[in-house]
């Protein structure tokens, strides 16, 4: 960890986080002591880093729990249309510091924990990341959350309580190695279970037609046990909810089975039904068609809508009886949003909870399900696209499998109605796939069960309309959306980086914390020399402060005055880590070729974790630890270039990285990044962005201007041009010197000296069957890499750039992103009205 901050330095950091009051400092020690001490009394008399952590957090979550309540109430007695997210992923990250930052606490926190003679960073670094997703899907999540919570709407979170979430990446010989991630370990004081909520989920079983309607029988049952995480909004006193949900087996489970005795055997077989809620399946964008993901996904979707039609029935403060039995009134009243298909299934289990359980007719239980509703598409990819086989829904969900086809019949027959003969836009747009596995589109149920359907960047939204979606878009216009992703500004600015917060809010106030576009203001600062070298300084600090962090961690050192060239996130073949590869090797061999030239300084920097069963990703991770191995042992190079591999990228590590950054590497072929959300965040935190024109890459340069982002390569009417004549490497390689002697070294085991074949499926990919065409690009970027040097030779233009970028990067706080989806899909208003705090009369 980087060294404590001087008492000089502790006073400076506090005109954002706000001036602590000697009474909550003397509040803060005092629960601080009390908490200390029953962890003591109950164990040993000797107190642990990890002791003092869980107090602190005991301390800080006290002050949450009267909000937390009070919320509860004020919704129950309003009975505010309810927003639910539906997410299989949350990717939560650390939450001691948020809790601090969003109430309010943090400097009345670090001056208690400092006269204790402690020291706060060091305690936040003991908190376990909540690593309950993939990327950005995941962590989008998280800050729709946080906007939620802010923004004052009555929402909650509902997801899977994963035992084990994303692995724990280790580095062993420069291969991946995961580890189970057991975040669970030492307990987690932000979470609290609610066994007087748990519910059934009913599995397996066989459907019975009877006069009274349709029952579903003979099932398994699984118990999901709720557990609540409580989610502040920023300084409102707002306290919303996330419910994940944990699988418990029931009592009698198996025992029936088991009655020639082996009742030993019965009991271990409990695990069977508590796996569902074991471990985060590590896919990102890809799917992966196994059973107990289909599992995973039913449970969820089960036990929330219970929850769901629980809570719309009892609308007062308390009241556990049903109220409401009308479901007329059910979409006014309550929005699930679907984070991707994975919580597809809400579609026909609610269907199946109105009809067979509430007797409401099929027509109706269709409307209200699809005014309920509402899809985010994700991504484009085909190999992302779930697609469920039809005899996996026949043996597990068998009420649903009818149901689908049910609604399908109804889909297609308006169709075929509208496109006489069409017999081919049958098929496209049919839920069930034929073929010699009939599969389930689980995007075209969602598309056809929801009021709305939306994209998460201008570009992306409109390939959905323009391509994967576009006979529905044809059939319904007006239920195809933008919604572009963003970023909760206190994470990504306030918590990871208060020293450019701080620098800001002297300039501007602090209203930024939530209304970003008043970043705009700072374009008066442009050429304000004071500022400038302020900015500056902020992100050497920042440079310094994480090259202390790695050598402490990892012992590698680095240049701190030499560009930070940063590209972090999940390590897939679209998103051309690659590219990035081949520029590192390029610069080796211009250094090689010229050792006296002067030439920018670089450190890049690769982070990023790959799905256990993805060979080329892991053959990626492979390739880039070998070119550092290389690369920072080579004499010849010194201290003029370095390729560091960032080992187990989560959460926590992005929050100390990402301020340092200084350029941004957001290179995935035109077309298939849905929207990036770490091009955001290294935006707003003043690095500046090298990037072709691809998801919300495309935005960012509209709000700042081209020219001050270093664009480059084939737009997606390039690509699809590219695709038409043919895409072919050997062109590339046969006319580009520097990229052949690239891949030559590649080849030839220059990097691999004691395995010269290990890259060979790189490189052949490359070569012979490379779908993201990084070839085609190259010359383009090693082009645009030059421009980055330039640039960085002067300092002051570098800075002015970075300025220009801070100050138009207000667009993609995910404040934005949720009042639309707020106000165009969910149909509420946000709120700016605080609720009073606990200690003052509600009224």
């Amino acid at each position: 960890m980087a060294a404590p901050l001087s008492d000089g330095d502790r006073r400076k950091q506090i005109s954002v986080r706000g001036i602590a009051g000697l009474g909550d400092v003397a509040e803060v020690r005092k629960s601080f002591n009390r908490h200390l001490h029953f962890t003591l009394v109950k164990d040993r008399n000797v107190a642990t880093p990890r002791d003092y952590y869980f107090a602190l957090a005991h301390t800080v979550r006290d002050h949450l729990v009267g909000r937390w309540i009070r919320t509860q109430q004020h919704y129950y007695e309003r009975d505010p249309k309810r927003i639910y997210y539906l997410s299989l992923e949350f990717y939560m990250g650390r939450t001691l510091q948020n809790t601090m930052v969003n109430l309010g606490l943090q400097n009345a926190c670090d001056e208690a924990i400092y006269q204790l003679g402690l020291d706060l960073e060091e305690l936040e670094e003991i908190e376990e990341d909540a690593g309950l997703g993939n990327g950005g899907l995941g962590r989008l999540a998280a800050c729709f959350l946080d906007s939620m919570a802010t923004l004052g709407l009555a929402a909650y979170g509902y997801g899977i309580r994963y035992e084990f979430g994303i692995f724990n990446q280790k580095i062993v010989d420069g291969w991946q190695v995961e580890e189970a991630d057991d975040w669970l370990r030492y307990g987690n004081p932000w979470e609290k279970a609610r066994p007087e909520y748990m519910l059934p989920v009913h599995f397996y079983g066989r459907v019975e037609h009877t006069p009274e309607g349709m029952k579903w029988i003979d099932t398994q049952v699984v118990l999901a046990m709720p557990y609540d995480t409580p989610v502040p909004g920023y300084k409102n006193n707002t306290v919303n909810t996330m419910r994940l949900w944990s699988a418990k087996a029931p009592n009698d489970f198996n025992l029936q089975e088991f009655n020639m005795g082996d009742y030993i055997e019965a009991v271990l077989d409990r695990n069977l039904a508590e796996n569902i809620s074991r471990v985060l399946y590590p896919n990102d964008n890809f799917f992966e068609g196994k059973e107990l993901r289909l599992k995973q996904e039913y449970f969820v979707v089960a036990a929330t809508l219970q929850d769901i039609i629980r809570r719309f029935k009892s609308s007062k403060f308390g009241c556990r009886d049903p109220v409401r039995t009308c479901f007329e009134t059910f979409p006014d009243k309550v929005a699930i949003q679907l984070n991707d298909t994975h919580p597809a299934l809400s579609i026909p289990e609610l269907m199946r909870i109105l009809v067979d359980v509430e007797k409401v007719d099929w027509d109706k239980a269709w409307e209200i399900t699809k005014r309920t509703c509402a899809y985010t598409n994700h991504t484009v990819l085909p190999e992302a696209l779930e697609r469920w086989p039809v005899s996996m829904f026949e043996k597990l969900l068998p009420r649903h499998l009818e149901i689908i086809y049910a609604l399908n019949q109804m889909h297609l027959d308006h169709v075929a109605a509208l496109y006489p003969g069409d017999i081919d836009r049958l098929r496209r747009m049919s839920v069930i796939e034929e073929g010699d596995c009939k599969r389930i589109n689980m995007a075209h149920l969602c598309v056809i069960g929801s009021h709305a359907v939306n994209g998460v960047a201008r570009i992306h939204s409109d390939i959905v309309k323009n391509s994967v979606f576009k006979d529905f878009y044809d059939l319904e216009p007006e239920k195809f959306q933008n919604k572009t992703n963003g970023i909760t500004p206190r994470r990504w600015l306030l918590l990871c980086n208060p020293g450019l917060a701080d620098i800001i809010a002297e300039k501007i106030g602090e209203g930024f914390i939530t209304d970003l576009s008043q970043l705009k203001k700072l374009l008066e600062f442009i050429d304000n020399e004071t500022f400038i070298r302020d900015v500056a300084k902020v992100k050497q600090e920042n440079k310094l402060k994480f090259a202390a962090y790695l050598e402490e961690q990892y012992k590698v050192k680095i240049n701190p005055v030499s560009m930070f060239d940063v590209q972090v996130k999940r390590i897939h073949e679209y998103k051309r880590q690659l590219l990035n590869c081949l520029h590192a090797i390029t610069l080796y061999n211009r250094i090689r070729c010229n050792p006296s030239k002067s030439i920018v300084p670089r450190t890049i920097m690769i982070g990023g974790k790959a799905a256990p069963g993805y060979h080329m990703a892991k053959m990626i991770i492979k390739l880039i630890t070998s070119i550092g191995e290389v690369i920072n042992n080579d004499p010849y190079v010194g201290d003029k270039l370095k390729v560091i591999f960032l080992e187990n990228y989560r959460v926590s590590l992005a929050e100390k990285v990402i301020p340092a950054a200084d350029l941004s590497q957001q290179i995935s072929t035109a077309g298939t990044e849905a929207s990036g959300t770490g091009n955001m965040k290294f935006m707003v935190n003043g690095a500046l962005t090298i990037g072709t024109m691809d998801g919300a890459n495309v935005e960012m340069a509209e709000e700042a201007g081209e020219e001050n982002l270093f664009i480059f390569g084939m737009r997606v009417e390039d690509v699809e041009a590219l695709d038409r004549r043919g895409y072919n490497a050997q062109e590339y390689y046969e006319s580009l010197p520097e990229l052949r002697q690239a891949i030559d070294q590649i080849t030839s085991g220059f990097f691999s000296p004691r395995d010269p074949s290990c890259f060979k499926d790189v490189v052949n990919m490359l070569m012979y069957h490379d779908r993201f065409k990084v070839f085609a690009d190259y010359e383009a970027y090693i082009k645009c890499q030059g421009q980055v040097d330039q640039l960085f030779m002067d300092p002051r233009e570098w800075t002015r750039k970075v300025i220009r970028n801070i100050a138009c990067s207000g667009k993609f706080s995910s404040d934005r992103t949720i009042t639309e989806y707020a106000r165009e899909i969910w149909g509420v208003e946000p709120s700016a009205t605080a609720i009073p705090p606990p200690n003052l009369p509600r009224n």
